[in-house]
């Protein structure tokens, strides 16, 4: 590969979720410039691909705050900084080519994309997610035009008449999001016993009590419609069958499958990184892997007391980009500064 192809920077970013979004913030506040690399087609990660429209509580200054309405906010943050985004593609390699002292790697994509680079932040959340699929003959065909593994827009289920399956935090909060628009909703389970939070599982009841949605017990063993020339096929029912072996139909057009995500490290379990269950084990005062120069943040990570939580990503990518700075600028003494009270800094965000 010729040299043009070559990218030199600062740091790479894998991962354009909220917590590798927030990173970019804090290495532009210590004139880092970044390149954030995401195997979807639009930033954001999950808050974006599958919770666009799920509200968050425990974001600090909002009370409220949907998934793409805090990525909205995040990327508009971030626009002083200039980052540059390469989404719909995958790391396939990462080489080191420097010291422990003076890190330095290559990073390829599956795109081609090439990167000489100082540091890597690892914001990948689970790795590379995608849903696990029911075993249904056939599915693949109303994919999309009748089957959805997530909710993008909730104004597209306006009418419908859908059929949830699933016993956790996805299929409880997606029957109680969707009831009030739907023509009609029935949540199925293999048996009556939830995973999820309790409040919605007694919210779900009080529906079902009222006559407002429907809950049945079973599996779904098969598929009914009628193709849609050239868009797949249009479905009108779900065969199931309870746990007693007994067969029956549930009328629906549109079947939403809950059943989890499954985490794939792909080529980041190859890197050299000490694995603990599919996670990066970072320390906590700067949150580097057993690779010097290279960073893991948000749900990828593990470490004592470790919490899945947005707001923990947020904190852990402002103590990694103090450790970046000293490999990106090894001779020049960073001195710690608020945003509030630094003329510098509010240059740099372009409000002074």
């Amino acid at each position: 590969m010729t040299n043009h192809n070559i990218i030199e920077c600062d740091v790479v970013i894998i991962g354009a979720g909220p917590c590798g979004l927030f990173a970019v913030f804090e290495l532009g506040l210590l004139d880092i410039r970044a390149h954030l690399v995401d195997i979807l087609p639009k930033v954001g990660g999950q808050c974006a691909e599958l919770y666009p429209e799920k509200p968050k509580y425990d974001i600090p200054g909002f009370p409220i705050v949907t998934g793409q309405g805090l990525v909205d906010n995040l990327v508009e943050q971030i626009k002083p900084f200039g980052p540059t985004f390469h989404l719909n593609q995958m790391i396939e390699a990462l080489e080191p080519t420097g010291t422990p002292d003076a890190p330095r790697f290559r990073v390829t994509t599956d795109a081609g994309t090439v990167f000489e680079t100082k540091c890597v932040v690892v914001a990948a959340g689970g790795g590379s997610f995608q849903p696990k699929k029911p075993p249904i003959p056939g599915i693949e065909a109303y994919e999309n035009t009748s089957v959805f593994y997530a909710v993008r827009k909730m104004e597209a289920f306006r009418g419908r008449d859908i059929l949830i399956v699933g016993g956790g935090d996805s299929a409880l909060d997606w029957t109680l999001n969707l009831q009030p628009i739907a023509n009609r909703v029935t949540l199925m389970h293999r048996r009556d016993e939830f995973r999820a939070a309790p409040h919605s599982v007694e919210q779900m009841r009080a529906l079902v009590a009222s006559g407002a949605m429907d809950l049945r017990f079973g599996q779904v063993t098969g598929l009914e419609g009628a193709e849609i020339e050239g868009e797949g096929s249009a479905l009108s029912a779900a065969i199931c069958r309870d746990a007693a072996g007994e067969t029956f139909s549930i009328p629906c057009n549109t079947l939403l499958p809950f059943f989890g995500l499954t985490m794939k490290l792909g080529p980041i379990a190859n890197w050299g990184l000490n694995l603990n269950e599919n996670l990066i084990p970072a320390d906590t005062e700067k949150f580097e892997t057993n690779v010097p120069g290279i960073f893991a943040i948000g749900d990828i990570n593990t470490y004592p007391g470790k919490l899945k939580l947005i707001l923990s990503g947020f904190h852990e990518a402002a103590l990694a980009a103090q450790k970046v700075h000293r490999y990106v600028y090894p001779d020049k003494r960073l001195t710690f500064q608020y945003t509030t009270s630094s003329t510098s800094l509010q240059k740099k965000l372009g409000v002074a």
